[in-house]
Formats: structure tokens, sequence, C-alpha cells
């Protein structure tokens, strides 16, 4: 909207480098042109203002196929006003000289040009395409058609309006014909989904019986392994039972024959021993006999001196030593044995 001053009965009009003004005066076109600002008398302008930048004009709207089935179009056109001065004379976009405001709609009345063009194009499309062939490639025919059916229109051309773009965003069925269209490539997918599933729960058991296999077979090895160490083992205490075995009866010959040598040796020894005591006595018994009987009694009285225990005092009766010595006198005395 332009921005308009007041001076002392006067109107200064700015416009915006996007709008076109048009300002007639006693029906006589005074200025004319994109973003000016001039002045003037607000009793005899005549002023329009028509917008020259693009502008995006949305729809959706409701078609039918040629199977007879309801689908929504969402689509979008831009354009803009090409020739100004063509747009002015056919539609009204004249201004308030004093606040500057539209005194029509004429914005509204170009929406509903192109909306309903572009929905005659789009119309016509779609109701000789089927609706498989709608979803799948509608959406290209439908702005392939729009763009030409808009450009070849005769009434925008002479409005002034020229299409810079035509997007078709989407084409949908209803909900009900769209979950039943949906139906069987979700079933797909949950069928590729089931398969995937299937075929890696087989990969899984097929790994886990490989690595049961896996692991029965290192039993198996382990238990081999065990049953050669256990044999081994066994040949082992065998040999080693057999070695301790030939060293205790080695050791018990060595001491059976060190105890037979001991045993000789002792035997000898006694003999001699035996034999030298033997001997001693007969030397002894020699010299005992060649002896006198005083001697011997001596002897015996000396060697029954020394086995006798110590005896610090000894009184002899005058009977005792009679009687001893009468029996020490006689010539015929002998000694008897154990005495």
């Amino acid at each position: 909207m332009a921005d308009i001053t007041r001076r002392l009965g006067w109107r200064h009009l700015r416009s915006a480098p996007t709008s076109h003004i048009r300002h007639h005066r006693d029906g006589g076109l005074v200025h004319d042109g994109p973003g000016i600002g001039f002045w003037y008398r607000a009793l005899t302008a005549a002023l329009s203002e028509i917008p020259v930048d693009d502008r995006e004009e949305s729809m959706a709207f409701h078609a039918r196929t040629a199977d007879f089935q309801d689908v929504t179009v969402q689509a979008t056109v831009t354009y803009r006003i090409g020739d100004p001065a063509v747009a002015a004379e056919r539609l009204d976009f004249s201004i308030d000289p004093d606040t500057g405001a539209w005194r029509g709609s004429p914005l509204e009345q170009l929406s509903t040009l192109l909306s309903e063009t572009a929905q005659q194009h789009a119309l016509d499309v779609l109701a000789r395409t089927p609706l498989a062939g709608a979803l799948v490639d509608g959406v290209a025919a439908v702005r392939e058609r729009v763009t030409d059916g808009l450009g070849a229109e005769p009434r925008l051309a002479a409005t002034g309006l020229t299409v810079v773009g035509v997007r078709v965003v989407a084409i949908r069925p209803e909900p009900e014909v769209e979950r039943a269209l949906r139906t069987p490539a979700r079933e797909r997918i949950q069928q590729e989904a089931d398969r995937a599933t299937y075929e890696r729960r087989a990969v899984a058991v097929e790994r886990e019986r490989t690595i049961a296999e896996n692991e029965l077979g290192s039993k198996i090895e382990l238990a081999r392994q065990e049953e050669r160490l256990v044999e081994q083992r066994g040949a082992n205490a065998r040999r080693e039972a057999e070695e301790q075995a030939a060293a205790d009866a080695i050791r018990a010959e060595a001491e059976a024959a060190r105890t037979v040598r001991l045993a000789r040796a002792q035997a000898e020894a006694a003999r001699e021993a035996g034999e030298a005591r033997a001997g001693a006595e007969a030397s002894w018994l020699r010299v005992h006999g060649d002896a006198s009987p005083e001697t011997l009694h001596a002897l015996t009285a000396a060697r029954l001196a020394e086995n006798l225990p110590r005896i610090d005092s000894l009184t002899v009766s005058p009977d005792v030593l009679t009687g001893l010595l009468e029996r020490l006198g006689r010539p015929g005395a002998r000694r008897e044995p154990g005495a």
C-alpha cells in the first residue's frame, strides 16, 4: 500500500518499487511508473496501485479420476502482473486518495481467475487418468497440463497476467482408498520383513549349530587328550613303580648282602673271641692246675676281695680266725666248688 501524507490540503504519495502507480487528472495520465512519489490534490486525482511483484496462489481442490475415485490436488501457481496498464483497465486497482487503500478487491478477482482456470485444466487431465496412474504419474501430468493451459489462456493475457511457474504438491485419494491402496504394499513390506527375519533366524541357527559343533569337537578332542594324558600318567606310574621296585630289590639285595657280611663278620669275630677266651681259660686252668693250694687260696681271697663291696672296718673274732687258720693249715684241704 502506498504511503500518503497530508500538507496544507495537498497529498504526497510515495510508492514501493514493487508497486506500479498510475495518476490520472482530468482524464489524462499524469504519473505512471513503479516506486514514484509526487504531490497531488485529492479532489482531482484518480490513483491506481498495481503490484508488480511475484505472488503465489495456493489452491487445494477435489477431482475425479477415470475410475470414479475422488482425489485431492494441492498446487501452487506463481504469477505476476506483467502489464500494469492492461491490468488497471480490466480490474479495479483504484485506491483512496486519502488513505491509499484499494476501493475494491482486485487480488481476490485474480486469485479466483487463476484458481478456476488451473482447476479446469487439472480436472480435465485427471478425468482421463485412472487412480493408479494419477497417483504414480499424475503430479507431472497435472503440472505440465496446468502450465500449458495457463500459458495459452487468453483471459490471463487480456488481464495482463504472466504465469511464472506451477507446482503440484500432491495428489491424494480419500483416506479409506489410501489405506486400501497401502495395504498390499504394507503386506509386501511385512512379507519382506518376515523373510528377512526368518533368514536372520536361519543364519543365527546355522551359526549356533556351527558353534555347537565346534564346541562338541573341542570337547571330543579334549576328551581324547585327557585319555592320552591318563594313559601316559598310567604308563609313567607303572614305569615309576617298576623303577621303584627295581631300586627296592637292589636295596634289599644290598641290605641282605651287608647283613650276611655283617653276620659273617660277627660270627668270625665271635668265633675268634671264643677261641681266644677258650685259649685264655685253658691257659688260666693250666696255670692254676700247676699252682699249690695255698696259692689258689690266696688268689681266691684276692679275687673275692676285688668283688666285695667297700668295707671300711672289719671285725674278726678269734673263733673265726682260729677256724680259718686251721682250715688253711691243713695239708689235705682243697677248694670246694663254688668257694
